[in-house]
Parts: C-alpha cells; structure tokens; sequence
C-alpha cells in the first residue's frame, strides 16, 4: 500500500489540507513520517518551477501521484460551468497548464471544485453541458501527454454537480476518452453513497485515485468509519494506486499527519495477516 498526504506549495484557504505553504520544511517532515508520495495542490502551475520542485521531492524519496487544481475555484472562481465564456476558457487554459506539468512528474491531475457548480438561473443540463464540454477539450491534450484526469465526487453540499460514483461513472461514459477516471474520497463517500464498498468495486479499474480522510474529516482513526473493509475493496477492486490523505490538521498538522499513517499501517497489518 502507498500512501501519499495532501501538500499545498503556497497558503491555501481550503481547510482539508494538514500542510499549507513553507514547502521545504513539509516536505521533509512527510519524508520523516513514512510517506511515500506527496500530492501537490497548486493554484497556479506559472508560478511553481518545477524543477527545483522536482528536485526537492525527488531529494527526499518522494514521487508525485497527483496534482489538485481546486484552489484555482477556491481563490480565484475559476470553473468550467462558470456562466461567463471567459472564466471557462481560463479554467480550461489553467488546466492545461496544470497538465503539463503532471506530465513532468508522470502524476494524475484531480479535478474536484474546479468544474464549478450551476450559477443562479441556469440549468444543470446547461453546466453539464460546460462540463463535458471542457473535460473533452483537457482529456484531449492530457492525453497527447500520457496524462490522466481524475474527477471526484463531491458531496451535496459543495456541489450540484457529480457528487457520486453513479453519477461520475455515467460521466465518464458521456465524455467517452479512456484517460478519464474517478478519484474517490472516502469523506464523501460516507455522505453520498449507499455502501462505500459497493461503490468502490463497482468502479473498478476506473479509480484513478484515493482520498481518505475519516467521517469528521480528520485523519483515519478519528472518527467511525471502518478502513479494513475500504481497503479490502480496493484490492478487489484491482486499485494499485496511491492512498493520499486529505484530512483537516487537526489537532495539528504533523499529529494529524503522523496518526493517520499509522492507523492506515496498522489495518494494512491487519488485512495482510487475515489473508495469511
């Protein structure tokens, strides 16, 4: 099992992120911990070089499974359903850019608030519509990069749009490109879904990516849910993926971010000896 943490390279507002801004200083502290991989969430890829980027992560053993593009809603309202041409172009355009550098470090690009929500007097078709519109335009060139494009799931009360597994599913299958997937995030999960195993299994090969984080969305171990049964459909699932922890920082950061990969170790522990 390969577990990565959530790392924002500039302050961020999003609150589910344990490690916001002195990026070094983090990066070592993740290596410290045990983490295999650090999945990056980056406003605006322009402003990162990425090679000292790379560098720095490759100089603490670490890979980059992923890199979120949600902060560029979260501090800028950019989005793909946005009922201005010009903010959904430049959605787009950042999205882009966002793939090129993923194909630097051979990682999945998250689309999760990006796609935005349906404005105040327009129809959900209609943001449907945007939406299919701009994943088509960036599977297209992600692609000509070997790059994937991971959509998550988000519950209700972020979005209208997509907010679970059936739903993303009969997206993909509209979008209709192979480069497009589902990442599944165990705190949504756990307001949409039915059963979040069911959910998972049938997914299949089309998890491209995992977030954990408990039902109060702190660290694993915090809250109720139960992990072992998560990640055993997974591996039924085939899933080979990073596990990336996405969870609030709390108490703190490095508590959080300590606790929480020592919980997933212990059930990983626990699923190995059961199947011995």
């Amino acid at each position: 099992m390969k577990l990565s943490i959530v790392l924002s390279t500039h302050p961020a507002q999003f609150e589910a992120v344990a490690f916001k801004g002195d990026f070094q200083k983090h990066i070592s502290e993740i290596a410290g911990l045990g983490y295999d991989g650090v999945e990056l969430a980056i406003r605006d890829p322009n402003l990162v070089n990425s090679t000292e980027l790379g560098q720095m992560i490759a100089s603490h053993d670490l890979v980059v499974p992923g890199i979120g593009t949600g902060q560029a809603w979260g501090e800028e309202g950019l989005s793909f359903t946005s009922d201005d041409p010009s903010i959904r172009a430049a959605a787009i355009d950042r999205t882009l850019a966002h793939i090129s550098l993923a194909a630097q470090f051979n990682a999945i690009i998250i689309v999760g608030l990006l796609r935005g929500v349906t404005p105040s007097g327009h129809s959900k078709e209609e943001s449907m519509a945007y939406l299919v519109d701009a994943l088509k335009v960036c599977c297209s060139s992600a692609a000509e990069k070997e790059v994937r494009l991971a959509l998550e799931p988000l519950n209700r009360y972020e979005t209208d749009l997509i907010n679970n597994v059936s739903e993303g599913l009969s997206l993909i299958q509209h979008v209709g490109v192979e480069n497009l997937g589902l990442l599944l995030d165990t705190f949504h999960m756990n307001i949409e879904e039915p059963s979040i195993t069911d959910s998972i299994r049938a997914c299949g090969n089309r998890i491209f990516h995992f977030h954990v984080a408990d039902s109060n969305r702190w660290y694993p171990g915090a809250g109720h849910l139960d992990f072992i049964p998560i990640l055993e459909a997974l591996y039924q699932a085939g899933y080979g993926g990073y596990i990336s922890g996405e969870f609030m920082p709390q108490p703190d950061a490095n508590t959080a971010a300590k606790l929480g990969i020592a919980h997933l170790r212990n059930l990983q522990e626990e699923r190995l000896a059961f199947h011995d």
